[in-house]
């Protein structure tokens, strides 16, 4: 077998049985548009989910299910699988296309899209027990961390307006800008009462919590 992909099986702590599949977890579509990794990263993502859900359940039984809600969203965002990407070095192992010239193998939405695919082959190699062996070791000290709620932007932006002006904050897609790989969006949001407030991001959930954000820091929030 291939010696990255030992070394990355060294890595996760997991050997796979089938090989292939760990292959294809790591090939982007640039690099092949029949057998890459999008299947598995749809599979992965759900694994997770499944067992990140649990996994909280279990460590805060007596959480009301908003409170868990958020703990989740947190858990299982492309900024947390990104990072842990990171750590096991998820990059060095990824097969991307050589035509595909402008294609950042270490952007955050391929190493993190990757490391669920991986996740997702896992599961089909060794079953639930070997996925959640994995996602708890890995995701084991943001778990840890969990136990302190962050309320994002937009939650507590939404919370604000509904509880003062009984409505929803309105947010509006203003423009998408900069190169295919690494794209740029900006947004608007207002409330009732406020002025349009310009956020941008890397993505257009991005760009609307930084858009809350900002409108929280002028309203004092």
């Amino acid at each position: 077998m291939n010696k990255k992909l030992k070394e990355l099986e060294s890595a996760i702590k997991y050997s796979f049985k089938d090989k292939t599949l760990l292959h294809q977890a790591l090939t982007h579509k640039s690099f092949s548009n029949i057998s890459n990794n999008e299947k598995l990263e749809f599979l992965g993502d759900r694994v997770l989910g499944l067992i990140i859900s649990k996994k909280l359940l279990d460590k805060y039984p007596n959480e009301k299910e908003g409170t868990i809600d958020k703990k989740f969203a947190n858990l299982v965002n492309k900024n947390t699988c990104a990072n842990i990407a990171k750590k096991l070095n998820i990059k060095k192992y990824v097969y991307i296309g050589s035509s595909n010239k402008n294609l950042d193998r270490s952007a955050d939405k391929i190493v993190s899209d990757t490391l669920e695919a991986v996740v997702g082959a896992i599961y089909l190699d060794g079953g639930i027990k070997a996925s959640e062996g994995f996602i708890l070791n890995f995701w084991e000290s943001y778990l840890d961390k969990s136990i302190i709620t962050l309320i994002d932007s937009k939650t507590k932006l939404q919370e604000y307006s509904l509880k003062k002006f009984k409505k929803l904050p309105k947010y509006t897609f203003f423009k998408k800008s900069g190169p295919q790989h690494k794209p740029l969006f900006k947004t608007e949001v207002e409330i009732p009462e406020s002025k349009k407030i310009f956020g941008i991001g890397t993505s257009k959930k991005n760009a609307q919590q930084n858009a809350a954000a900002k409108l929280l820091k002028i309203l004092n929030v």
